[in-house]
Order: C-alpha cells, then structure tokens, then sequence
C-alpha cells in the first residue's frame, strides 16, 4: 500500500508564507518557529576545534538570536557518569542575536552534553510564539521537557576519521558493469571471452540487460575489469569525484564476488594483482584514492579456508567457521549456504584476516596496493552469533591494524561499515569511522521523494514504498542523526542508492524529484557516494536489476556534444540516446557535486534547519567562511520567505534594499547563467555601495529564490533545489579558526 499524499497549504503556489512563524507546519515539538531557536551544532561556528584527547579544553558556542527571550543559559554534561552544570556567558552580541559561551573538558572518551534553555514566564518570541520556560537544547533540536541523553550532543576524544574524508566525494563501482578494456577478449557476438572462464559465468553482451533477480544474477558476466576503470577515471573526475570505492575484487563464484574463494589475491577475470596496483597508482597520481570492499563476516564456500576446515576438523581453518555438524551443517549468512560465516572467537582466523600488518585488511593497505580504506560488508554482523558479540572488538582491531601500517606509509586510512539499519549502537568512536548511512539519509529522502505510484517493495514490509510529508521525513533526518556524534554522520557514506538497491530514478520516478535528491546528496552532512550510473538517470528496479553496465558510447557522444561540463540539448533532452544518458541529470550531478567541492560550508559545515513543510526542506550550512542556505523541493509550494537575521554575521543593510538573488547587477527575479542553473555574485538595487549578501549558487527545476531587503524567498513551481551563499560578516569575537 501507499500512503497518500497530506495535503498542505504550502502545496500550490500562493501568497508568500513566513519560514516559522505561529500557526504554520510544526517543525518539532517546541512550538517556536525554527529561525526563532537558539542553535548549536557539531559544526565549526559552534565547536570551533574537536577534541583530540582527553584533558582538551573545548568551547562551546550557542547562537541565540534576538527574536527568542532567553533568560539564561546551563551547560548539562556527564563526566564519569555523574551530572555536571555550568552556566554559559554572554560572550559577543551581533546585529541580529548574541553569542553565548563556555568551555568543557574532556574526562571520557565519549561526553554527552546539552544546554538548559531558560526564559521568563509569558515570553514570546518576535512572532509571538510563546518560548518555553525551561527546555533543552540537544542534538535533535529544541526540547520543552526532559528528554534521555540518546540525542545529546557528543564530543569523541577518539582518534577520527582522516582529513582528507571531510572533503571526500564517492563514486562506487562494480567492476563488473563499469568497463570492459581492451584486455578483455570478446568472441563474435560482443560476449567476454577469457582464457579461463568459470563454470558459473554465463558470458553477457555490454547492451544485455541485467536480471532482475534469482540465481542467475550472479552468473552474468559482463567482463568489466579494473583497467576498464583506468579508462574512465576522466568521466568520474568529471562527476567531483575523488575517491573510488570498489566492489569485491577477490576470486570468488559470482560477479558480485562477495563469497571470495581466496582473500591472497585479485580476480583474474578483473586483471590480477597487477591491475589494482595499476588502478591505485593512476588515482594516487591524479590526487585520487582507492577504498576496497572486505567481508568480515563470511566467505564463499569455495574459499580456501573453508574447504581445509570441511577437510580436516581438527584444521586450524575448523575453528573459523561454526560447524554445527561436521561438515555439512554450519552457520551461514542468512541461511545462504555458499556463505559460511566467520566465528570472530579464532584468534589464528583475526590474526590471518584482521590483525596487524601482515592480516588481509594490512596487505592491501600497503604496498604496492596503498589502498585508502575499507568498506566492511554485513559490518553489523560481524563477530555477532546467539550469545557472542564481538562487533566493537573487531572494528578496534581492524583500527589498529590501520595505524600500524599508516606508522609506515604515513597514509591514514578510512573504515566504513555496511549497515542497512540503526548503526548508533556501533558508531561509539574507536571503531568504524562511519556507516553506509540507509537510515539517516537514504530512507527518508526515498520515503519523501518515492514516485506516488511505485510498486517498489519497502524494507520488506507487506507494502509499497510510502510517500511521507517532510515533516515526517524530517523526525528521522534530526532525531536519528542526534544520536550520533558529528564525526560519525560526517564520516558515514550518504548514498542515494547503490548495488543494493533499486536506482534512485526508478525510486523517485521523476527528472525533477532527481535533481531534488541529487542536490541532497551534495548539501546534506556526510560522505556523498554516487553509484556509477546514477549521474545518468538509470533505472533499475532491485539491486541486481541496478547493476547496468555504463553506456559507455552514449556517455562518449554526450561528452563529445556538450563539453566536459555536460551540458548539451533542451532542458537535457535530444542529442545523444537520450534513453540511456539524461543529459540534465549528468550536468545537475556534476555542477552540484562541484559546488561540494568548491564550498567549505557544504563539506565542512554545521547544519540548521530553518522550515520543514509538506514539500519544501530548507537548512541552513554554517560555517566561517560564509553559510550555504539549501532549499529542497519536491512540488509546488507557496513563497517561503526567511528573514537573514535568523543566521549569525549576516551583514544587515539598513537602507533595507531589495532585489534579485541572481547575476550581479541584476534586479527582479533571478537569472541562471547558463543552463546548468549557476548564478554570479547578487547587488541589491537601491545605494551604490550597498551589496547583497546573497549569492545564488545553483538551482535545478522548478525551484528559485529572491531577495527583498534581508530576507530570501523562496518557491517552486516543480521540485528542484536551490543553494544560495550568504556572506559573513567579520566578527568581534577572536575564532581559533582564524
């Protein structure tokens, strides 16, 4: 079944409504409009350095504007389990709020914070909303009653992720379907054809069109193979890219390769071990890395140990698989025999597969391979069977096993774990860095933005994909990325689909709902990952039907139309086979991936929710350098308007003057340059020396924005986005940043 669509009066264009005040869509439970609230964040304007150690001093910033009557402010910590409070100062005040401080040490790997929100009985705010008397400010926003310490705010004296995973941007690869070299022989009708072709393989034609499921998905082979990738490193620099995450590359018995026969050494089929030390050293030469993909929870039953242990039960290899009949009956993953799983419990299995230099996870990260990272399939259920639970134990050791290699590579490396649910529990700091991010990003932007007529199957519930108001969606957005730190969802993957998943066009069902989720991908905290084909509106209906081979002349044609910038054809349609390359869905992809690349506030910042609707998201990335406020559309809706005073250092222009967000000089509506949708640096009309300062960066579909005087507007005649710079003003108060 699906849901129904809610109606909303901001779901048709109208009169322009206010973002927040009284009366219109509760965004949370306080009953003040969010421009209205006081914020925090883990971001660089309200936690100007992290901690790195235990005994770190760490200020702590609270941004108050004028529009809330705060009475006073409490810092409410936990130090060896027991409660600690301090009042917070008033530190600066600013045109529009002031700012409030105090600073917290660090005594346990992991704090938990929050701040009492006081105010006088009666008091409303500048719109009238009455302000609570007493509230917490957490992680999941502003709360009027005592809450638990799940959503606090988090401060990790662990060491983090690398530096160079803040700025990342993801492009996910199955080898398989990407790209097939001239290494590859082909017989005569376009099908691989290789020296030693497995006896699962069923060889395929580049045009065939996948399975959509059974057996059989994982017997069609393709014949992509890692030089293939070396061939199209251009198109996936194009996209913003710099990291390539691949898929399995170990011999194993099906083109997913996620039942390894071996872990000692690449797949032939994909060009041996020399080929992924060919594909590393051409991404290291262009400034690029490599992050590989690890099964710690089980092998394929033709693996090496598997078929020693099923030999000999007295074989060392016996105690790395739970036998519970020797040896046809033992544990597998999801009851799949071909995949037994690994019993964690083995110190010679942890001290082959995970411990120390010379284990499979050290091989790959040192040379020749230099490999950037790990993603840890079924990370969830590694170590974990009935009563043992070895999870935590794991993720540490694979930790220490990266700084013993990095202390002689000095090349620090990343570990994300697979997690298709609630990973907080496992998120505690001195494990995974992060996590495939399913439930924090994927599922509530595919619930909001889902086509109203998919037939999509839904986390296999007896129903369809639901259809949900952003209010709703909202809930998880805030409420499950509360209950983890900042370096955790900052460090997870945001992935709008990937192998494992229907296609994003085919979950949304429309350009305009793409572009929408495309320009999530790019502005919402974490690590976006692309999987290869998304840029070019594939479709697929399951994960295996996602795995389409990469048009690969469709994509050279359109590249060789339109320039490296793909831009090319009306509104991205005609030109090249228009069926397998959506030409507005390739630019959108590029520009707005290289606007994450360009802005510190959409890699590096903190984040604020400014109007949760039916239809429209807007929040607000805040950082030092200047913030980057997100508008999200997935319909129509009303005129949304801001008013800037709701953000800190936002210069304030007294003469009031209005005028366009668009290219400089210009007045009225805004104006893209060019069919991408960027916009030029905007000039209010009115005195000659008064300068707006907003700046359109990008728009996509039916959405746009306006300025008059200090305040932006917003709407959409469609679903769309739009991503609008607001300078910074220079500040009184000494930063750490500065």
């Amino acid at each position: 079944m699906t849901s129904p669509r809610h109606p909303d009066p901001a779901g048709s264009v109208g009169p322009a409504a206010s973002v927040g005040p009284a009366g219109s869509v509760g965004p949370d439970d306080s009953g003040v409009p969010l421009p209205e609230q006081p914020h925090h964040d883990g971001g660089p304007l309200h936690v100007p350095v992290r901690p790195r150690r235990i005994g770190d001093e760490i200020l702590l910033r609270v941004w108050v504007p004028d529009s809330y009557p705060v009475a006073d402010l409490a810092l409410r910590t936990v130090a060896d389990g027991e409660i600690r409070t301090a009042q917070l100062s008033l530190a600066a005040r600013e045109a529009t709020g002031a700012w409030w401080e105090t600073t917290l040490r660090v005594v346990n790997p992991v704090v938990v914070y929050r701040f009492c929100v006081l105010a006088a009985d009666g008091a409303v705010t500048a719109s009238g909303a009455p302000a609570p008397s007493y509230a917490w400010l957490t992680a999941a926003g502003l709360v009027p009653w005592d809450v638990s310490d799940a959503t606090d705010f988090r401060l990790v004296a662990q060491e983090t992720a690398p530096g160079w995973v803040d700025d990342a941007i993801v492009y996910q690869v199955f080898p398989d379907r990407f790209s097939r070299s001239a290494a590859m022989p082909v017989d005569g009708h376009g099908r691989p054809a290789p020296e030693h072709l497995p006896e699962w393989a069923i060889p395929m034609a580049w045009e065939d069109e996948p399975a959509v499921q059974g057996v059989v998905t994982g017997q069609q082979f393709y014949g992509g193979d890692l030089d293939g990738v070396i061939d199209r490193l251009d198109h996936i620099a194009s996209l913003g890219a710099d990291t390539v995450y691949l898929t399995p590359v170990f011999p194993a018995g099906s083109v997913h390769r996620y039942d390894a026969s071996t872990f000692d050494a690449v797949d032939p089929l994909l060009g041996g071990d020399e080929a992924l030390v060919r594909l590393s050293a051409a991404l290291h030469g262009r400034g690029m890395r490599l992050v590989l993909d690890l099964t710690t929870n089980h092998t394929g039953d033709t693996h090496e140990w598997f078929r020693a242990a099923q030999a000999d039960p007295d074989s060392p290899e016996a105690g790395f698989y739970l036998f519970d009949e020797h040896p046809e009956q033992y544990a597998c993953w999801l009851d799949v025999p071909t995949l037994p799983k690994l019993d964690q419990r083995s110190e010679v299995l942890r001290e082959r597969l995970t411990r120390g230099a010379r284990s499979v996870v050290g091989r790959y990260l040192a040379g020749p391979v230099l490999a950037d990272g790990w993603r840890i399939d079924v990370a969830n259920m590694t170590g974990r069977h009935g009563e043992v639970d070895l999870t935590h134990e794991v993720a540490r050791e694979i930790r220490s096993t990266q700084r013993e290699v990095a202390a002689v590579t000095g090349r620090d490396t990343w570990l994300i774990a697979e997690h298709g649910h609630d990973a907080t529990g496992d998120l505690a700091g001195d494990g995974w860095h992060g996590t495939m991010n399913y439930a924090g990003f994927t599922r509530p932007l595919w619930a909001w933005l889902a086509n109203p007529g998919s037939e999509l199957n839904w986390l296999g519930l007896p129903m369809t994909l639901p259809r949900l108001s952003g209010t709703a969606i909202s809930r998880t957005l805030r409420d499950y990325n509360a209950q983890l730190s900042w370096e955790a969802r900052s460090h997870s993957q945001n992935q709008l689909s990937s192998h494992d998943t229907p296609r994003t066009r085919t979950v949304v069902g429309s350009r305009g709902r793409q572009l929408t989720a495309i320009a999530a991908l790019a502005s919402l905290p974490g690590v976006p990952t692309l999987f290869a084909g998304d840029e070019l509106g594939a479709v697929g209906t399951t994960g295996e039907h996602s795995r389409t081979p990469m048009p690969w002349p469709a994509i050279d044609e359109t590249d060789g139309e339109s320039g490296a910038d793909g831009e090319g054809g009306a509104d991205g349609e005609g030109g090249a086979d228009s069926e397998r390359v959506d030409l507005a869905i390739l630019a959108a992809t590029r520009a707005l991936l290289g606007l994450r690349r360009r802005e510190a506030a959409l890699r590096r910042g903190g984040l604020r929710w400014l109007h949760i609707g039916t239809d429209a998201l807007i929040f607000a990335r805040t950082h030092p350098e200047g913030d980057v406020i997100v508008h999200l559309a997935r319909d129509a809706h009303a005129e949304l308007t801001l008013d800037l005073a709701a953000l800190p250092g936002v210069p304030v222009d007294p003469a009031g003057s209005a005028g366009s967000v668009g290219p400089a000089g210009a007045a009225g509506p805004a104006h893209a340059a060019g069919p991408a949708g960027t916009a030029g640096p905007a000039h209010a009309a009115g005195p000659a020396d008064a300068v707006c300062p907003a700046e359109t960066l990008h728009h996509e579909g039916g959405a746009r924005a306006r300025l008059l005087g200090r305040s932006l507007i917003f709407s959409a005649t469609g679903a769309g986005a739009t991503l609008v710079k607001i300078a910074r003003a220079a500040s009184d108060v000494h930063h750490p940043w500065h």
